[in-house]
Order: structure tokens, then sequence, then C-alpha cells
């Protein structure tokens, strides 16, 4: 099992190294760990974010483990040399297109949420994003008008094939969850979210065993404040989803305990080749100072172990371990606690 390690920048380093001890506990036979610079580390070392070697170790492996990539000091680059390029290329050089963003509320953490308890207790919910697609993607630029204001413009497109796939993702994965998928959009303003709807409709004829809704993308945004406890499965677009899943992160209490799966169709040997991730940023504000929270870098190995090696026991056990630390009261900074980065680790490999 060839794993290619990509830390990155920030606590990229620190929340991976637990991950990594974690992995190295499960005793896992055949394991290959294939390390290569990302980001502004990228930058420095290779002097790109996502330089040729860095694509060729992805090519090789056979799942992507991947801390966080962002550096104030590189804000100032050209766009194609800032770290932000290095997840935004993996994603489309490997053509991983569909975001698994679970959110769940942890037993014992509901009093953290900035929802009710007993509203926030009801959350179980997977955000299915799609990432290869939308204003993200699209053809964008600044130009000058005739009257010499300055204008921004960026291209929002979807072609239905891009929508057929994401939304089949979605249904099989309504299909293994309570049967429910919502769909969201904006099909009452923009057109690229009318072709969504009616290709999202089309796809639903396919699964006549998942209930299927839509909902504006402002509603939702609402409907996961008000009861977000409605919510089964999501699928969205690349924006709406970006946006709704780290609104669902402060839903469960912190964005610091969500893992994430970019997938795509590539299959090795052992299952779905992919990227994962926690969806929190690398935080270059406490960087090196060990206080970083590494439970979603942890259930991000998780997952992958679930989809790209067939190990759902070994997935298990980690989310359990996890679990059982949150319960037992283990909190960092985040979760209002004062356990440090590697304490964390520490807690979490007692219960594993």
């Amino acid at each position: 099992m060839k794993i290619a390690v990509f830390a990155g920048d920030g606590i990229g380093p620190e929340i991976m190294r637990e991950a990594l001890r974690v992995l190295d506990a499960l005793n896992l036979p055949d394991v290959t760990l294939m390390e290569g610079y990302v980001g502004g580390a990228g930058y420095r070392q290779l002097g790109h974010p996502l330089h040729a070697d860095t694509i060729r170790i992805a090519h090789e492996a056979d799942a992507i483990l991947f801390g966080a990539v962002g550096d104030f000091e590189c804000d100032n680059l050209e766009r194609h040399l800032r770290p932000e390029q290095a997840i935004l290329g993996l994603r489309r050089e490997l053509t991983l297109f569909a975001n698994l963003r679970p959110a769940t509320m942890f037993a014992g953490l509901e009093e953290m949420s900035a929802l009710r308890p007993e509203v926030a207790g009801a959350i179980d919910m997977l955000i299915v994003r799609e990432l290869n697609g939308d204003v993200y993607f699209g053809e964008k630029g600044i130009r000058t008008l005739e009257d010499g204001r300055r204008q921004g413009w960026d291209v929002m497109s979807y072609a239905e094939d891009e929508v057929r796939r994401i939304a089949h993702v979605a249904f099989r994965a309504a299909q293994g969850r309570k049967g429910r998928l919502c769909s969201v959009d904006k099909s009452n303003v923009l057109e690229t979210f009318q072709l969504w709807r009616d290709v999202v409709i089309e796809v639903g004829k396919d699964y006549p065993d998942v209930e299927l809704s839509h909902m504006y993308v402002d509603n939702a945004a609402m409907q996961l404040v008000r009861d977000p406890g409605q919510f089964d499965v999501i699928v969205t677009g690349n924006m709406f989803g970006d946006i709704l899943s780290d609104q669902a992160s402060m839903c469960v209490g912190s964005i610091g305990l969500l893992a994430s799966a970019a997938l795509g169709e590539t299959q090795t040997q052992y299952g779905t080749k992919g990227l994962f991730e926690p969806i929190h940023g690398s935080a270059p504000d406490i960087a090196g100072q060990g206080k970083a929270n590494p439970m979603a870098m942890i259930l991000s190995l998780a997952i992958m172990l679930r989809h790209s090696f067939g190990l759902e026991a070994e997935a298990q056990r980690i989310e359990a371990a996890v679990a059982k630390a949150l319960a037992d009261g283990v909190r960092g900074g985040d979760l209002g606690g004062s356990a440090g980065t590697v304490e964390i680790g520490d807690a979490v490999l007692a219960r594993l």
C-alpha cells in the first residue's frame, strides 16, 4: 500500500505526525510512505507549490494523505505560485471530483456547538461537494472597463456530465445511509444551477429507493442552523459546498473535528484512489506552538483506510478512539480545552 504524505504548511506537519503515529500503531503490512512538499513548503524547497516531482509521487501512490496549505508570506506571489494552487492542482491532476465531508455530532460535545444542544445533537450528515468545476476552475481575470474602472470576473459553469457523475456519487452515498438526498442549488437565479437541478432529477430516476429533495443555497444555510437534523446527504457545487461544509463544522463544535475525502474514478488493487485531508486550514498563527487539534487529520486517516484500502475495521477503530477521547474530556484549544497536539495524539493512541 503506497501512501503519499503531503504535510504542507503551518500546522500541517504537526498534525500529520500524529496521524502517522496512529497509522504506525495499527501495524498494517506492506505500507510504504512517500513524502513530498506542497504549498508554501513546495515553493521554498522546489520552486513551485505543486512541483512535477510531487505530482509524480501522487500518481504512484494508492492514496494521498494531505495536511494543509497556506502561508501568509506567500500572499504576494503570482497566483499560480501561491500555496493553495497545490490542492487545486492535485484535484485537477488526479480528476478528484467528489468531495465527501461528513459532519456528525460527537457525544458529549453538544454544548460546544453554537446551536442549542438538543438541535446540535441531531446532526449526522454527509456533504457531497463537486470539486472540479464551478467558478473555482472557470475562466477568470481582472479587466479595465471603458470608463477606467477595474472589474474582476469569474465564470461559473457545469457541463451535464460533470453534474451527472457527482449526482451518482451522492445517490449511492444516500443508499448507504438513511436514503435521503437534498440537492442544493440556486436555480431560481443561475442558469448553471438550473442545468444542475435538471440533471440531478434525471439521475434520480435510477435511484427510486432514495428520497430526493431540492433546496436553494440561501435556505440551506438557514436550515443548517435551524434544523440540521433534517439532512442526511447534501449534494451541491464547488463554491456552495465549500461554504456549507465549513458552516456545518461549526454546528458540530469545531472545524478541527471534520475530515474529508476527495475521490475520483481511478481504482487501485485496494480501492478508490483519493486525497484525504482535514477541512481546516494551515492556521499559521499557531504553527509550531503545539496547540493544533490533530483529530480531523487522524479522522482523515480513518476515511482513507476505508475508501482507498477497504480497511473498515481499522477505520472504525480510529473513529471509536477519537470519540472515546472526546467523551473522556480530551479537548484542544478549539474546543475550549488545554490539551496540546501531542497530548491529543497520545490520548487517541491510548484508546486505539
